[in-house]
Formats: C-alpha cells, sequence, structure tokens
C-alpha cells in the first residue's frame, strides 16, 4: 500500500508499507509522515488492537491518519506482531520492544531525527505499549519520551469493578467473553497472568517509566484497569494523564475502540500531550 493525500492545512501525508524486524523475523508495518521539509523529532511507534488474537494494519488506520495531522505530524510508526494463535505470550511483548529497537536503529529510513520516541497502543496494543515501557527500563534501551495508552487491556484476572459488572448485562455480557477469549488464547499458562510483561497493572516496579497519557472510554469494561493502571503510575512518581472519554459508538460494534480514538476529543489529549514533552525539553529561559 502507498497512499498520499492533502489535509486542509496543504500538507500531503504519504502512507506506505513496509517491514520492520521483530523478535523472531520480519514484520508487516506502516509509516505515516508528512511531506514536509527535513527529519521530524517524533516518531509514535503504535501497536493495534484485537485482543492480542486478531487485528491488523487496517484496523487503525483511520486513527493514524487524523492522530498524525492533529499531533503537528510526528512520523507514525504502525507495526503489527505475533498473534497469539501463531505463538502466545511472550511473542508479542518481544515483537513489540524489538521493534522499538528496530525503528531506533533504522531512523534514517523513517525519515526521523531520533530524538524522542513515544509508544502507543490501543487495547492489546496498547498493553504492548505499556509493557514496552518497562521492557525497555529493564533493558536499557531504547529510550522512551512518552507512552500513550488508548483503552488498554491491562489486567488478565478480569477481576475489576467495571469488567465484573459486563456478564451480568445481557447487551454487555459479549464484550466481557470476548476479552476472557482472548486472554486465553494470549496466556494460556495461568502463571503468566502476573507476569508483570501480560499485566502491567500487576507490577510492582513502576518507577523510572516515561510520562503517560491513559485515556479510558465510559461504559468499557477496560476502563476500571485503565484508570487503576493511571493511579499505580503516579502513586510511582511517574507524569500521568488520565482522561475518561464518551463512548462515540456501542463498544458491541467491530473496532468501536478505534472509532472512539478516531474522535476530536482523544485526538486533542494526544496533541496536548505531545505538545506537553515538547515544553518540558525547551531550556529554561534565563
Amino acid at each position: 500500500m502507498s497512499a498520499a493525500r492533502k489535509p486542509d492545512d496543504g500538507h500531503t501525508l504519504a502512507v506506505r508499507d513496509l517491514q520492520v524486524v521483530g523478535a523472531e523475523g520480519p514484520l508487516a508495518a506502516r509509516l505515516y509522515k508528512a511531506a514536509v521539509d527535513g527529519k521530524r523529532d517524533v516518531l509514535i511507534v503504535f501497536f493495534h488492537g484485537g485482543g492480542f488474537v486478531d487485528g491488523d494494519l487496517e484496523d487503525a488506520d483511520p486513527f493514524l491518519r487524523h492522530l498524525s495531522e492533529a499531533s503537528g505530524y510526528p512520523v507514525v510508526l504502525s507495526s503489527t506482531y505475533t498473534l497469539a494463535t501463531v505463538k502466545p505470550f511472550p511473542a508479542a511483548a518481544e515483537d513489540a520492544h524489538a521493534v522499538l529497537l528496530w525503528a531506533k536503529k533504522n531512523k534514517t529510513k523513517l525519515g526521523w531525527t531520533g530524538k524522542r520516541m513515544l509508544v502507543a497502543g490501543i487495547e492489546a496494543g496498547a498493553n504492548l505499549a505499556a509493557v514496552c515501557t518497562l521492557m525497555a527500563r529493564d533493558r536499557g534501551a531504547p529510550r522512551l519520551a512518552g507512552q500513550i495508552l488508548l483503552m488498554p487491556m491491562l489486567d488478565p484476572g478480569l477481576s475489576t469493578c467495571s469488567m465484573r459488572e459486563m456478564p451480568t448485562c445481557p447487551d454487555k455480557a459479549k464484550v466481557f467473553d470476548e476479552c476472557a477469549a482472548a486472554y486465553r488464547g494470549y496466556l494460556p499458562h495461568a502463571a503468566d497472568r502476573s507476569h508483570p510483561y501480560a499485566s502491567p497493572l500487576q507490577s510492582s516496579r513502576l518507577k523510572n517509566l516515561p510520562p503517560a497519557l491513559i485515556l479510558s472510554i465510559e461504559d468499557d469494561p477496560l476502563r476500571d484497569e485503565a484508570e487503576a493502571y493511571g493511579g499505580k503510575l503516579i502513586q510511582s512518581g511517574v507524569p500521568t494523564t488520565v482522561r475518561r472519554l464518551q463512548a462515540a459508538q456501542a463498544l458491541q460494534e467491530p473496532n468501536a475502540r478505534d472509532t472512539c480514538a478516531c474522535r476530536g476529543h482523544a485526538l486533542s489529549e494526544i496533541a496536548n500531550f505531545i505538545a506537553g514533552l515538547d515544553e518540558e525539553d525547551e531550556p529554561a529561559s534565563s
């Protein structure tokens, strides 16, 4: 796939498919880059949703096109990862971390200066984004400037109040069942469900992580775990912003979370978060 279109501000957004390198080999990826002079200082590496067992680059494509424009045209790299139907945990997490290392090494190919890397994702991809920050800290690379977690799946135990109430709601029970099935596929060994690289919410070591933006949605069974994780990050001294957004459509609909992420409030929150990181990097005036 290779496509370009001209947004309202006159810049051309070029979108092209490429390959990156995961933990065990090539992975499909997609690059979103505006046709502007010079390399960009910000790279966002994004992982799609799908409950670890499904999903691809197309799912988040509309959202990432909007994100690139709304956030001042960073370079956005959307990557796949090994689905649990092929190989369960920790394959996806290892892929995600390997993609970050690949991006750092191949900054020239991406049109990125190497100055500031953020990791982001939605749902299962947000789990991987959060996990990447732990892996990068523990393994000493790469340096991450921020993490953007959109409606993250963080609790394999399905133990939060917002998740436990789902089976009692006939119209929402399907969402709970899908989450449970996804975790059974991704974490077939019960002992792995408390591993911090599978469930960051269970981690007791959350210090020295990059600043975080966490977006949840009302009526989403994932909202309590997202907000609880935000609270734990704050307690650990990690600069964290947590916002609950209005649902744009029923979460039973296909790609509902991606649709919600396309709405203005999510995009403006992300843009403000990235702008805030820019301000932190600016030298103090004398």
